[in-house]
């Protein structure tokens, strides 16, 4: 699939742990700078991509497809990764803007880019075996809509992880981050789960 949108940044150092949701694919490796040096904001296509596992009931309410939520609320979401499914709950607990310098690594690609941090909590509510899944968000801006900025890895301040192997019983959770970024003088102000049946069109929105 290719980018239904203007200039982007996809960062070199993808990691198997959470990614920075975005449409269509990131090339392994490859590091593709925006082809002007401000970054534009527009909107972003949809990831539709499925998958064949199906979800497992929890029990419980699931947090339905559009909900607005405020950062430190807690989503109840069906998750089917790396084969597996089963329900967690999703709090993104912080949006925190990072130096310019955390991206360093990146080089002259991320001049005009700031570095921020989706804080997040994953907890498994179903009980199954989620064990190295993993949960991809994608932030905001203030609009609503995409940043005009892809990006993915670690940076010193934010290291993005999959579920540990300990990830199978109900109640077991983890912390993790999710690189996100905007142009200077933007900011991220929000983050969306877009993933599975129904969010990928009405993503769960988390607002600061």
């Amino acid at each position: 699939m290719t980018h239904a949108r203007g200039p982007v940044f996809i960062a070199a150092a993808a990691t198997a742990g959470l990614l920075l949701s975005a449409c269509g694919s990131a090339t392994s490796g490859v590091a593709t700078p925006a082809s002007t040096e401000t970054t534009t904001p527009s909107t972003e296509a949809s990831d539709t991509s499925a998958t064949s596992a199906a979800p497992v009931d929890a029990g419980g309410d699931v947090t339905a497809p559009g909900a607005k939520l405020k950062v430190g609320a807690r989503a109840v979401i069906p998750l089917a990764s790396s084969g597996k499914s089963g329900t967690i709950a999703v709090t993104v607990t912080a949006i925190e803007a990072g130096p310019k310098e955390d991206l360093a690594k990146f080089g002259d690609k991320a001049k005009n880019i700031t570095p921020f941090y989706l804080r997040v909590r994953v907890e498994n509510v179903s009980g199954t075996d989620l064990s190295y899944t993993s949960v991809s968000l994608r932030g905001l801006g203030g609009d609503g809509k995409g940043t005009g900025v892809i990006i993915s890895g670690d940076t010193p301040k934010c290291d993005s992880t999959s579920a540990p192997k300990t990830f199978t019983t109900a109640g077991a959770s983890y912390e993790t981050c999710v690189l996100s970024g905007a142009p200077d003088g933007s900011k991220v102000a929000a983050a969306a789960y877009n993933r599975g049946d129904g969010y990928d069109k009405s993503p769960v929105v988390w607002e600061a």
